[in-house]
Parts: structure tokens; C-alpha cells; sequence
């Protein structure tokens, strides 16, 4: 069933409800922490609730200050978005959650949602939160991120992994599959027709040329020198390969990397989000191989790594200007798409 604007309530109303009998258990906060709450001006009990409820399970009116005692109590990026992520573990699973609603209605759903992701969605939710300190921040940096130069459209959508989200979002994370594979490291090509793209699924016309990509990623060869280089925060573009597909990238996550060292994949994908390593993913992925090789079906073949930018804030204001995160509507378009 289809949701529009419903899902931007759905948040409130989860995180009143919660599980019965199943209440979190609300730890008093340190005396750091005491001390960053007090220096924010925010409610110290409300920040010690919220530390013990799942980010799922958040208002908006309760993300905002959530996002500011973050970024003082977890100064490090990468860190925090692999705290944020983490504290989304466990939240629901959903495919094509997002639309342009209600700037567009070609695609009638929301924004945004809180309350339950897909792989994309988890990833720029945690993504644009980390670097965020309050609900406004948080909105515009997500449509900076989801959107090819800030852009709010169906046709400026990043809908390809590899050919528009890695590259529209360079100034936040760069590949480093090549470097990190060195001589291993595989190539694969696509030839991508947005045009078809937008007519097929949302019916209207635009005229772009169709493009042809070229990318590296690490193959599972290479892939056990590779994980102790790993980092927290870096992006991760799940690559596959199928006689009639070809090789494309249709899951994406993050890295996390476990109290142990162990790289692990901090992950939206059905029926929740989840962190496992990287290693057992593979092996799951592996188990039915021979069967989805028969059937001609997408077999995992490696992934791309992308690492988080130093300062991304930094990159992007050096596009956006004083205005970053700069974030527009989509230029009105005509019958024909003109």
C-alpha cells in the first residue's frame, strides 16, 4: 500500500508506543556528559531517555536535540555516524521509502522517514544525522546528499549507485576500491540511459544523454588484505555480476568496525538493519552460488569502498558557498518535459 505524508507521523507515533513490557533502560548519564548537556542547554533527562531509545523510535521533535549532544559528545565523524547507525540497528526494513513529496508528486513519497529505512535511505539518514546538529540541519543536509548539487527532483534523484550517488557525493566520500585492491583490483563497465529510466518508471520526459561508466571495486579474492584497511564510516557499493544483467551495485552500507577490529557491515536490508561482518555477509551471500549461477541470476562478485572525507563540510562549501548545504527546487518542467 502506497504512503505519502503518512510516514513523516509514523516516527511520532512509534516512539510513543514502543514494545510492551519491553521499555529501554535508561542509564544516568556521566559526568562529561552531564556537563556537554548543560552546556547546550538541554534537558538532562530527556537526553538520558533518548540515549536508551532506539533512533527508530524518535519524534522529530526529539531528533533535533538528540543531534546536538551528539556532535559534542562524539566529536569524531566517523564515529558518530557508526554510533548513529548503530543505534538504528533493529529498525525495520522497507523498499523505495522515499519520494519527493510534496515538492513532487511524481513519485508521492516523502522526503524523509524515521521510523524505517531501505539501504539507501540508512545510509544517507546516518550519513546526513552525523553531520547535522539539529532537525533543520539534518533535513537540508539529507536532500543535499540525495540529490545531484542539492537539487529536489525526481530527474535529479541520485537513482544509480555508482553512476550518481558516488559521484554527485565526492565532496563526502571518494573511491578508494582501486587504491585499496592495487593490482587486484577488477574493472566493470555500464551504460546508464536516465532518460529511459524516468519514462519507464515515472512516465515523463527529460532529455539526457545516456552515459557509459567505467569504476573499480575490490574482488573477493583480495578482499581479506583489504578489511584491516578498512574504517568506520567508510561507504560500502555491494557488487554482483549476471550473464544478463551484467555488474552493478544494488545494496549499499557502512563500514563499523567491531570492539575486536573486525570490519564489519553496518547494513539496511530485509527484514532490519543489522551489523555482521563482512566476512559472514560474504558468506551468506555465498551459499546459494551455484544455484543462482544455474538460474542466471546476480552472483556476489566483490564491493567498492568509499572513503569518508576528512572534512566534508570544508569540500562542500567550497561548491555550495555560503549557502551549504544549498538546496533548491527542481525547475518547473513542461508537458513534454522541456
Amino acid at each position: 500500500m502506497r504512503r505519502t505524508a503518512l510516514c513523516l507521523s509514523l516516527a511520532v507515533a512509534a516512539a510513543l508506543s514502543g514494545c510492551a513490557g519491553t521499555a529501554p533502560r535508561v542509564e544516568p548519564l556521566s559526568p562529561e556528559s552531564l556537563a556537554i548537556v548543560e552546556t547546550l542547554g538541554l534537558d538532562a533527562d530527556q537526553i538520558a531517555v533518548l540515549d536508551a531509545k532506539p533512533l527508530y523510535k524518535f519524534s522529530e521533535a526529539e531528533l533535533g536535540p538528540y543531534l546536538a549532544y551528539m556532535q559534542k559528545v562524539e566529536p569524531s565523524l566517523p564515529d558518530r555516524i557508526v554510533r548513529i547507525g548503530r543505534k538504528n540497528i533493529g529498525q525495520p526494513y522497507e523498499l523505495y521509502l522515499l519520494g519527493e513529496f510534496p515538492v513532487e508528486t511524481y513519485d508521492p513519497q516523502p522526503l524523509y522517514c524515521l521510523d524505517r529505512s531501505d539501504c539507501v535511505v540508512f545510509s544517507e539518514h546516518s550519513y546526513a544525522m552525523a553531520l547535522s546538529h539539529d532537525w533543520t540541519s539534518f533535513f537540508t543536509m539529507l536532500q543535499r546528499i540525495r540529490y545531484k548539487d542539492g537539487e529536489i527532483g525526481v530527474a535529479t534523484r541520485n537513482h544509480y549507485t555508482e553512476a550518481d550517488w558516488d559521484v554527485n557525493n565526492a565532496w563526502l566520500v571518494r573511491d578508494i576500491s582501486a587504491e585499496l585492491a592495487g593490482d587486484d583490483a577488477k574493472e566493470f563497465s555500464g551504460t546508464f540511459d536516465r532518460a529511459k529510466f524516468l519514462k519507464n518508471r515515472y512516465k515523463i520526459d527529460r532529455d539526457i544523454p545516456k552515459e557509459k561508466l567505467t569504476t573499480s571495486y575490490v574482488p573477493l579474492s583480495a578482499l581479506p588484505r583489504v578489511e584491516p584497511l578498512l574504517r568506520n564510516g567508510d561507504y560500502v557499493n555491494v557488487v554482483v555480476s549476471s550473464p544478463k544483467g551484467g555488474t552493478y551495485v544494488p545494496h549499499v552500507g557502512l563500514v563499523a568496525i567491531g570492539e575486536d577490529g573486525t570490519a564489519n557491515f553496518l547494513h539496511s536490508t530485509p527484514p532490519r538493519v543489522r551489523e555482521e561482518p563482512i566476512q559472514a555477509y560474504v558468506a551468506r551471500r555465498l551459499e546459494d552460488k551455484e544455484k543462482l549461477e544455474k538460474e542466471g541470476k546476480a552472483v556476489l562478485v566483490g564491493f567498492k569502498f568509499l572513503r569518508l572525507e576528512e572534512d566534508p563540510i570544508a569540500n562542500l562549501r567550497k561548491i555550495d558557498g555560503a549557502e551549504t548545504p544549498k538546496v533548491r527546487f527542481a525547475a518547473p518542467q513542461d508537458a513534454a518535459g522541456n
